[in-house]
């Protein structure tokens, strides 16, 4: 893949991820037991590019579409939430992925990535609360996690699988 190729494929991800981002702020919240959670649908472009794309261009599709849905339409506290959240996702769905495909499917991979996104804001959270009585909600926003994340990997899955520019992309990058 070329350079210009690679470039287009970043970009791409990324404006899809920024519009799924925030036609998802548009959904009433879905989870009447957990207010505030979210399916997490952004997260399906995350895990198409960490199984398409090197660690560092996933990465860089995480940040762009963190900063432009901030830019489109959050907030700096939205920013903070999304961004620590985002993060630890990131690095926790990394770092699983790298126990390799027979020890951990995709959708554990996102499973993982739910659920640390959860943690990531409600740390932020108790620290602009100055309490840790926040991180008591995260057994039912780890509830809800799980859910999402399942089906989030479940579609993702089906996406790596039957999307055939997807699978040339994954080819290339099984090749670095």
């Amino acid at each position: 893949m070329t350079k210009n190729q690679r470039l287009v494929y970043i970009a791409l991800l990324a404006s899809q991820a920024v519009i799924i981002s925030l036609l998802e702020r548009a959904i009433p919240f879905p989870f009447a037991i957990a207010p505030g959670a979210k399916l997490g649908l952004a997260n399906i472009i995350t895990l198409m590019a960490l199984y398409t794309l090197s660690t560092r261009d996933a990465g860089k599709v995480v940040t762009i579409r963190i900063i432009l849905s901030t830019l489109l339409g959050g907030t700096i506290a939205s920013f903070m939430y999304s961004a620590s959240g985002a993060i630890l996702s990131f690095l926790g769905m990394w770092a699983v992925k790298k126990l390799g495909p027979s020890r951990i499917s995709l959708i554990g991979v996102s499973t993982t990535g739910a659920i640390l996104h959860n943690v990531g804001q409600l740390v932020v959270a108790s620290w602009i609360a100055q309490t840790w009585t926040v991180l008591l909600y995260l057994p039912v926003l780890s509830f809800v996690g799980i859910l999402s994340g399942i089906a989030i990997g479940i579609i993702a899955n089906y996406l790596l699988i039957h999307v055939e520019k997807l699978n040339y992309y994954k080819d290339l990058r099984d090749l670095d």
